[in-house]
């Protein structure tokens, strides 16, 4: 487990190099933060003054569509800025905890995707913009609970949906390979099974989850995900598909031949990961607990390097993460969940410009 309409503006805050904790034997080691691609000293407020926004993906005309977790609502940025708009309200939503109206993807066919809570599960549904009101379940049955709700969903290199899905709070699910929580899922677009997923007929894509809130792929098509641990550890792991990642038996390194172990492990303090994205050879990654942006070089070869740590303290909690069409990096606060301590401007919605060493973008939504 661990507000309304916003007005465009650039603020004008120093850049706070934080003392970054690295994966594993360097763990409590100061690091240089990385800030590979983006100016972390120049961030601009895109929205403020929203309640605690979670999903957030481009629509095909490059505007911004962002999920409100308890409200339900959708609001639209303009790709050229301005205030956002209300498009409405997804009906059907029951929040609780941590759960609510969640992740959101955007297929270029222009579906709307949505990762939300229901008064009996956690379930993905799609809709039109024009036609929010009769959404399209492709998947039921995930387990609900108010907490470990996962939530993050995003179009894959290969056209599948992934969806991180909780234990729901009962780890159990997570070794149960007939239940869809504690899992990564693969699904195709209208909600069926990919003939190629590892297990014929199912649509579990790996197991042995606890909470995952963070999908990117890297420019070779690799899968990270971040993960939140219990008592002790927080995970990025490098995602193969039918692998088991250990919970609950294992929480971080389990150095048994059953589990993957992650690549990256925190402390619960200092991530509490949720949302993720890869730009050029960076993995970023929000975190709340930890109120900072971790910066995680990828290796060639699918490994990471040293953690390094940004904007530590400055934002508040930090729940997504995604590249923008145009290449700049924009970063959601979640200081309104409960957990936070906000200020009159949250919650906030950032942008980070590119820089002139940018790597690219990622390759997945």
């Amino acid at each position: 487990m661990r507000r309304t309409v916003a007005l465009t503006s650039v603020i004008a805050l120093g850049l706070a190099l934080a003392g970054g904790v690295s994966a594993r034997a360097a763990a409590g080691t100061d690091a240089v933060p990385s800030a590979e691609g983006f100016d972390f000293g120049a961030p601009q407020v895109v929205a403020q003054g929203l309640q605690v926004p979670w999903g957030l993906t481009w629509l095909p005309g490059g505007d911004a569509l962002v999920a409100e977790r308890g409200t339900a609502r959708l609001l639209r940025i303009p790709a050229g800025g301005g205030a956002p708009v209300t498009v409405g309200t997804v009906p059907g939503v029951s929040p609780v905890g941590e759960a609510g109206l969640l992740g959101l993807a955007a297929s270029p066919d222009e579906w709307v995707y949505a990762y939300l809570t229901s008064a009996t599960d956690n379930r993905i549904v799609r809709f039109r913009l024009d036609a929010i009101g009769a959404p399209q379940a492709i998947l039921t049955g995930i387990p609900r609970g108010s907490i470990h709700a996962g939530g993050r969903i995003a179009f894959g290199p290969d056209g599948k949906l992934y969806a991180g899905a909780g234990d729901a709070g009962t780890t159990a699910n997570a070794q149960n390979p007939a239940s869809l929580g504690g899992k990564i899922l693969r699904l195709n677009p209208d909600g069926t099974v990919p003939s190629d997923n590892p297990t014929p007929g199912s649509l579990v894509y790996s197991l042995g989850h606890r909470n995952v809130q963070g999908l990117a792929w890297d420019a070779a098509g690799r899968l990270y995900a971040a993960e939140f641990g219990q008592n002790t550890w927080d995970e990025v792991n490098l995602i193969t598909p039918g692998a088991n990642y250990g919970w609950p038996a294992v929480e971080g390194d389990g150095n048994d031949p059953r589990y993957v172990d992650p690549l990256v492990v925190w402390s619960t303090a200092q991530a509490s990961p949720s949302g993720a994205a890869v730009a050029g050879s960076t993995l970023y990654v929000a975190a709340l607990r930890g109120t900072r942006l971790w910066t995680v070089p990828l290796t060639a070869d699918g490994g990471t390097g040293t953690p390094a740590a940004v904007l530590q303290g400055q934002f508040g909690r930090l729940r997504t993460v995604e590249v923008a069409p145009d290449g700049s990096l924009w970063v959601t606060t979640s200081n309104r969940d409960g957990r936070g301590s906000p200020t009159s401007a949250d919650d906030r919605i950032l942008r980070f410009p590119p820089t002139a060493v940018s790597g690219g973008s990622p390759a997945g939504e």
